[in-house]
């Protein structure tokens, strides 16, 4: 089972863009609060990707929040947003979305915030009628980080303009290959590893959107996030925006087919696809009913093949996937996720090699799954 290997993980974390690792490396360490050359520097070097992140997204340079990572734009959002809600306001989401943002709702509930956990179909789709009209603060991800469905982010705007609500869009997962609508969208959160930067995060706060910090003690990122800015994270995060941006369209027709290879090789080896049409291009998703998502994995890397599962392993424990528990998938199927994803460099060969892998996974892996 050796040879080279095959990732197909690219939404778990892209592999890092070469522009990216340039605009990283090249970019000053100096602290860009300082008044001397090397911090003049750095405040230049951080003022030129924020404007380069901005003409990305197609937002302005000052409604542009340089964060840690996604998980913590996504708080600032929420935590900065939800606390600003006058009283009677409710915070809204769905039970599919990313834990980032279901932390951040259940703190808010614990802060005594009122919360609406909303259902999903079997597609992993959104009711955006069902958006209570308390909502305040309504957040929505841009596409299903496990299984790759596209949100009708349109109607849940409209339903959120109707009440007078923000609505804060995970743009976590997706930018590589879609538009985000940012133009529709109060907050946007982004997440440089899933774009290629290798590190490093982003919020887009429109203008009026007021936020309270997550941390004090300085006026840095418009007094939303003090402290020392990181600038080489964020050179590397506006250069794999502008990359993404220039070849989301080519690159995703050049990746649909090979996710629908993936899939069908999915369905021959006896899994159930998950998921709904239309879908993130790159994403082939199924459960195995009667294996165990970590068995999947280990046989996979065994082979060469770099995947993720549904279910995630917390503490040495495997814990069903809440997404496919959200859908209505049974526990047993939630525990047997698989999830592929291809990236920018993936090649048919590749694609190929790892269904010859799937074709000999139910006998292997069926057999290791029986024992448990």
């Amino acid at each position: 089972m050796g040879g080279r290997r095959v990732y197909l993980d690219d939404a778990g974390s892209a592999p890092l863009l070469e522009g990216a690792r340039r605009a990283r490396d090249r970019a000053p360490t100096g602290n860009p609060a300082s008044p001397h050359a090397e911090g003049r520097a750095a405040r230049a070097a951080l003022d030129a990707a924020r404007d380069r992140a901005a003409a990305a997204l197609g937002v302005t340079s000052r409604e542009v929040v340089f964060c840690s990572g996604g998980t913590e734009a996504v708080n600032l959002a929420l935590l900065g947003a939800g606390r600003r809600l006058p009283p009677g306001r409710s915070i809204v989401t769905w039970r599919s979305e990313h834990q980032s943002v279901l932390g951040a709702v259940r703190r808010l509930q614990l802060e005594g915030r009122r919360v609406h956990l909303l259902d999903v179909d079997r597609l992993g789709f959104v009711d955006p009628t069902a958006v209570p009209d308390d909502a305040g603060l309504i957040s929505l991800g841009l596409a299903n980080n496990e299984v790759g469905t596209l949100q009708p982010v349109a109607e849940v705007a409209r339903r959120a303009r109707e009440l007078g609500a923000l609505l804060h869009l995970d743009c976590c997962q997706g930018p590589r290959w879609i538009r985000p609508p940012l133009e529709l969208v109060d907050l946007a959160s982004f997440s440089g590893h899933k774009l290629g930067a290798g590190t490093g995060g982003l919020l887009v706060a429109r203008a009026g959107v007021r936020l309270e910090p997550l941390a004090y003690g300085g006026p840095q990122e418009w007094g939303h996030r003090p402290g020392r800015e990181d600038v080489p994270a964020a050179a590397a995060l506006a250069a794999a925006l502008e990359i993404c941006a220039a070849e989301r369209e080519r690159r995703s027709a050049a990746v649909r087919p090979l996710a629908g290879r993936l899939r069908r090789a999915l369905a021959e080896r006896g899994g159930r696809l998950t998921g709904g049409e239309p879908r993130l291009p790159n994403f082939a998703t199924a459960v195995f009913p009667g294996l165990r998502g970590e068995d999947l994995l280990m046989w996979l890397d065994l082979a060469g093949i770099a995947a993720s599962s549904g279910s995630a392993c917390a503490s040495g424990s495997l814990d069903p996937s809440h997404v496919l528990l959200a859908m209505g998938y049974s526990l047993e199927e939630s525990l047997g996720g698989l999830r592929l994803t291809a990236g920018y460099e993936t090649t048919a060969e590749e694609v190929e090699r790892a269904v010859a892998a799937l074709g000999r996974l139910p006998t292997v892996v069926g057999g290791a799954a029986g024992r448990g």
